[in-house]
């Protein structure tokens, strides 16, 4: 087949959606270019590489929720005596950044595939929502429960927010070896979202049972397969539905906020002996940015 029959990739998107007939919304997402980029940074191995795509198309699922333009949203994943210590990603304005901690010897003696619970050995997750706008800061914290981060995730909606959820989360790799990573996040709403009666606390689930039944069709190689649109994904769930609301597309991009003159200004306000004490013989701060690894040099007489 040539090329040019191809149909072009989904990538580095995320929509949403609502179904009004049965009170719940969701969102959609595939990554794909974003995750080479962030990769492409660190030496991870596969394992890690793996969790950290994942954990990257949740953050970017539930980022992509905010209305706030300027809000952001992180994800941070930690334990204190797990393989991985720590691992962080945020969103904001589209744009998408992560990285891991762990121990390499540790993770080697787990084998190809280790297990949630293996690589962070009862952790817990913690979701961050800042808005810009009003100021707010919203966090939950839930148990690393679950085989996958989606179930964690779902644990934390139910815990925090009495509203059930469901997210599926799927990563392959292509021919490159490159990795493509989809997620599916779906809830069940309260009434118009206006502070009445939660739809959840009543007897008759049947709504919220059939749309769950549903989602949970979509297999992880679907999500993750860039030959099929997301507005393709959807239809194929939701085909049977008398209304399916898409909701404007929301591009990704690989995104660190790291930046040499606020750096500078950070340095700038600890005091002179401390910054002494940070230069090394030649008279520089060396700053290492954790998400996107690259290594800021900053003299100590530009900040003096």
């Amino acid at each position: 087949m040539s090329d040019l029959t191809l149909p072009p990739a989904d990538l580095d998107r995320a929509i949403g959606f609502a179904l009004p007939d049965r009170h719940a919304r969701g969102r959609i997402v595939r990554l794909g270019p974003v995750l080479d980029a962030i990769l492409s940074a660190h030496a991870y191995p596969a394992p890690i590489e793996t969790l950290l795509a994942e954990a990257l198309t949740l953050t970017a699922l539930l980022g992509s929720t905010l209305k706030d333009a300027g809000g952001q949203l992180t994800l941070q994943a930690q334990t204190q005596g797990g393989v991985v210590s720590l691992m962080v990603c945020d969103y904001k304005g589209g744009e998408l950044r992560g990285y891991v901690q762990f121990d390499g010897e540790r993770l080697a003696a787990l084998g190809k595939k280790p297990s949630l619970d293996a690589l962070f050995d009862r952790g817990h997750l913690a979701v961050t929502f800042d808005q810009e706008t009003t100021g707010e800061r919203y966090q939950g914290i839930v148990p690393l429960d679950g085989g996958t981060l989606g179930e964690a995730a779902q644990s934390y909606f139910l815990q925090s927010e009495q509203i059930p959820s469901l997210v599926t989360l799927g990563s392959r790799r292509d021919g490159d070896g490159r990795l493509i990573a989809g997620g599916l996040f779906l809830q069940y709403l309260p009434e118009g979202e206006d502070g009445r009666e939660r739809l959840h606390a009543r007897e008759d689930k049947g709504e919220w049972l059939h749309v769950e039944a549903l989602a949970a069709t979509m297999g992880e190689d679907e999500l993750a397969d860039p030959s099929i649109s997301l507005e393709t994904l959807l239809w194929r769930l939701f085909n049977e539905e008398r209304e399916v609301r898409t909701l404007v597309g929301v591009d990704l991009r690989r995104g660190c906020r790291c930046d040499p003159d606020y750096i500078r200004s950070v340095i700038a306000k600890f005091a002179a002996e401390d910054r002494a004490e940070m230069a090394d013989e030649h008279g520089l701060i060396q700053v290492d940015c954790a998400f996107c690894a690259r290594k800021f040099p900053v003299a100590l007489a530009e900040v003096e």
